[in-house]
């Protein structure tokens, strides 16, 4: 992923909110779903944006973890991150997979 970006030309720190966005997407996927396998994919498109996806195959229709993570919690801030650091995001049901493509954008600079 991190040669794509640089291929692209996109400055760092967007690259840098890139990679960790989606190993937050990622590391859902893997704790949160009864998915063995999930796709990444990255893109720009036309409206300026990068656009970052994870699709699981959890086809159970279980969606998003909900609970909130209490203040001594070692983990479950990850979509907390998700939603400060991308422009927007969310979830769909995956064509790829069957399962869940949980999405995130990021403007891209000019």
């Amino acid at each position: 992923m991190s040669a794509r970006l640089t291929a692209w030309r996109l400055p760092g720190e967007l690259c840098a909110d890139a990679e960790l966005l989606v190993s937050e997407l990622a590391t859902n996927a893997v704790r949160h779903t009864i998915s063995t396998r999930f796709l990444c994919g990255i893109g720009l498109i036309p409206e300026g944006c990068l656009r970052l996806e994870v699709h699981d195959q959890d086809g159970t229709g279980r969606g998003l973890p909900t609970r909130e993570p209490g203040p001594d919690d070692e983990s479950g801030r990850g979509l907390l991150l998700v939603q400060e650091i991308a422009d927007s995001w969310g979830v769909d049901r995956s064509l790829l997979t069957g399962g869940n493509a949980v999405w995130a954008t990021l403007t891209i600079p000019l």
